[in-house]
């Protein structure tokens, strides 16, 4: 079983600085009654300013104009890893949906195939590197398997949790929603780096990232473990004070409950911003039944709607 590293990096207003890294097993159950579908790789798919690898899962049974979830590893992971190691790929024998696993190539501070969210390349839409890439892995999904490009979703762990709130704020016009697990806020690797701001500032990162932009915002569903020996727990707030700020909601819970024990879900607005605290969860999420949340979050388990 591949390892994968997530990173700790705190950036002041010219260089990156500090990095703890850790490594985990992530292990989840095969599930009965697979199916010959496979992981494949794809070449050519359009403008690769990044020069990260694609790889495809596309379902025996793909659904009528199926949706797209992009799920992305952490730092020394690998998309065929995270493929074998996670449960969308069995959610998308279920529902239907696609997935493609990008192929992270950067390096940070001693950690390799990290997702570039640091350069000013990647914090901008149009910028070029990794994001530029992605999207691209996404418009040949569109155009290839007829997917629906209202439905195009992101997800992540560590460093793929980064470039997930990375890609909901510089591409909205392309991601409906995303689920980061064990993540940073978007330009919390950026100068400033992740040290305390208002939900305003945070939320000013955000709209600085597409200017002029003004169309609909993605819905993002954030994880969090509380004793996450890499990333600080208190992350999983500034990502909520970020996303709540761009939505214009109460930074103050409309809802919480406990949907699994050690889990607490609360709800901001009428369920735009959702943040998940996992009691004990350390730097290996996500964990097993998780997935699944994510993916009922993004409306991948219903049939589209016209």
């Amino acid at each position: 079983m591949e390892r994968h590293t997530g990173f700790l990096i705190g950036v002041d207003v010219t260089t990156m600085v500090t990095v703890v890294a850790t490594a985990l097993s992530m292990v989840v159950a095969p599930v009965p009654g697979a199916t010959a579908a496979a992981l494949t790789q794809v070449t050519g798919f359009g403008p690769n300013p990044g020069d990260i690898e694609m790889y495809l899962y596309v379902p025996d049974k793909v659904a009528p104009r199926p949706g797209v979830l992009v799920a992305m590893h952490g730092c020394d992971g690998s998309a065929v890893a995270f493929h074998q190691d996670t449960e969308f790929a069995s959610l998308a024998d279920r529902y239907g949906f696609i997935v493609i696993y990008p192929q992270a190539n950067k390096s940070a501070n001693g950690l390799s195939k990290c997702f570039d969210v640091w350069s000013d390349e990647a914090l901008r839409h149009g910028g070029g590197s990794d994001p530029v890439s992605i999207v691209s892995m996404v418009d040949h999904v569109v155009r290839r398997h007829h997917a629906d490009p209202r439905r195009v979703f992101a997800t992540g762990f560590s460093s793929g949790a980064m470039q997930t709130n990375n890609l909901l704020a510089t591409y909205p016009d392309v991601f409906t929603a995303g689920a980061p697990f064990s993540g940073v806020p978007y330009g919390g690797l950026g100068p400033g780096g992740w040290g305390d701001r208002t939900p305003q500032e945070w939320g000013d990162l955000v709209r600085g990232a597409y200017p002029g932009y003004s169309g609909p915002r993605p819905r993002v569903m954030a994880w969090h473990g509380t004793v996450d020996s890499v990333l600080p727990y208190a992350l999983l707030r500034r990502q909520v004070d970020q996303w709540t700020n761009v939505w214009g909601l109460s930074q103050s819970p409309a809802s919480t409950t406990s949907p699994q024990p050690d889990w607490t879900r609360r709800v901001y607005g009428s369920g735009q911003v959702e943040a998940y605290t996992v009691t004990g969860g350390d730097h290996n999420l996500p964990l097993p039944g998780m997935a699944a949340h994510a993916i009922r979050f993004f409306g991948l388990d219903r049939a589209r709607t016209p």
